[in-house]
């Protein structure tokens, strides 16, 4: 008996007429409210094509994401099902891109993102498809419409955030399955989702795919004085134009347009801190800088650029960051407290970071940690290796040697001391800077003041 091998293709042609058939038997089954048999034939097809729906030609697509879509409504998965209907509208309004993949089967991407990224080298073909389920699927969502939007912003109102971003979801993927792509909703769902401590990565994931399309929240109002009424009326854009058109501006008067501010400098704060509050810290600093390129005075932004590149480790753009926020600020007290901390590591930039500080002293004498930090970046943080280096040369005999450096030591301390004194004045109570005032005095052989700070010490004991 001859051995019977199917090629490649005619593989690929059982395989597609089979998907054919079972989508197109979902269908059927979900028109009728037949859940379970939907359901078994949508699992016999996606068990031939896995996640690679872009096998499946244009109109076999619209039926697989339309039974889909409906058996998850009809299941109470509102969100999912109203997800995989709004792709049906994306089918629409995105180009085809078709070809042969390297195994020759036929292949359909729907979008350029997808084309670029799948069907990298293939040589394609863009193209255009028109769904033709748009009425059944506008039917079955509009009754949910206002259900999902009330109990969106119901949720929202009373601080049910993540159902109040379930709902906003299930909102905008409705008004897109109707054929309305109206962003705002998905927008109002990542801000909620951002507001609960469960749900920060839905929000990022949201408010990121929003920034990357360009989303910028403005709206362009369009209203009219109703002449019979007197009242101003809140037009759409065709109704507008007619109405301004026509003699006597068809009973209105007082035409006017008005558009809402842009969210785009919200949209990158609140993503670029939502990143930075979950660790990511890459990825915030990434955006931020992206973001600081469109709104380059944007405070907080840079703050989280800032922040994240002390997070992750990069200290020379973090040192960078903050001499830039200097340069526009000369007077950003933060920036400059951070830059002395980060200079007073180098010991090769000892004196920029004492520079830096007395500046950060001089605008605020009261910042925390200023002061204190000047003192040390002028003593030396690690005094102990001064006296060890003291002792070492006293042991080998190099007395003149040695003498120079508790010269220069005393000198340091000197230097310092106007400003232990000044952090004593704004905390006499404090027992450690009395200490630090003790041993400063007695360094810098102030004996009269050394006893009198020592028996200001005993009394706090």
């Amino acid at each position: 008996m001859k051995r019977i091998i199917l090629s490649f293709a005619v593989l690929a042609a059982v395989l597609i007429s089979g998907q054919k058939k079972e989508i197109a038997n979902a269908v059927k089954a979900v028109d009728s409210g037949d859940l379970a048999t939907a359901n078994s034939e949508i699992s016999k097809a996606e068990a031939i094509f896995g996640d690679k729906t872009y096998l499946l030609e244009p109109s076999v697509l619209e039926q697989y994401y339309y039974a889909k879509g409906m058996a998850l409504l009809k299941a109470g998965k509102n969100v999912d099902g109203a997800a995989y209907l709004a792709k049906i509208t994306s089918l629409g309004s995105e180009p085809i891109y078709t070809g042969r993949d390297a195994q020759k089967n036929k292949v359909y991407f729907v979008g350029k993102e997808a084309a670029d990224k799948m069907g990298a080298g293939l040589n394609l073909k863009q193209d255009k498809y028109v769904p033709v389920m748009g009425d059944k699927v506008r039917a079955s969502v509009d009754p949910l419409l206002k259900k999902a939007n009330e109990a969106a912003t119901s949720s929202y109102n009373s601080k049910n955030y993540d159902l109040a971003g379930d709902k906003f979801a299930e909102t905008y993927y409705l008004f897109k399955a109707g054929g309305q792509d109206d962003k705002t909703y998905l927008y109002y769902a990542g801000i909620a989702y951002a507001q609960s401590p469960n749900s920060k990565d839905k929000a990022i994931e949201i408010l990121t795919s929003l920034i990357k399309a360009g989303y910028t929240g403005i709206e362009t109002n369009y209203t009219a004085k109703n002449t019979k009424t007197g009242n101003v009326e809140k037009l759409d854009k065709a109704a507008f134009d007619l109405y301004k058109k026509a003699p006597g501006g068809a009973g209105y008067t007082d035409f006017k347009t008005e558009q809402t501010p842009s969210k785009q400098e919200e949209l990158y704060e609140v993503t670029a801190s939502l990143l930075f509050e979950q660790k990511k810290y890459d990825e915030a600093a990434a955006l931020a800088d992206e973001g600081l390129k469109k709104f380059p005075n944007n405070q907080a932004l840079s703050q989280v650029q800032s922040n994240s590149y002390f997070k992750a480790g990069k200290t020379d753009e973090f040192v960078n960051n903050l001499r830039a926020k200097i340069a526009k600020n000369p007077n950003d007290k933060e920036s400059l407290y951070n830059l002395g901390v980060m200079l007073s590591k180098d010991p090769s930039k000892q004196a920029e970071a004492e520079a830096i500080y007395k500046k950060l002293v001089e605008l605020d004498p009261k910042y925390p940690n200023a002061l204190n930090n000047l003192i040390f970046t002028i003593i030396g943080e690690d005094d102990s290796k001064t006296i060890e280096e003291y002792r070492t040369l006293r042991k080998a005999g190099k007395i003149d040697e040695a003498n120079k450096v508790l010269e220069l030591r005393r000198a340091r301390f000197q230097k310092a001391l106007p400003y232990a004194e000044q952090l004593y004045q704004q905390d006499p109570n404090n027992k450690e800077v009395v200490t630090l005032l003790k041993g400063m005095y007695m360094t810098t052989q102030n004996t009269a003041k050394y006893n009198e700070f020592k028996a200001k010490e005993t009394a706090m004991k």
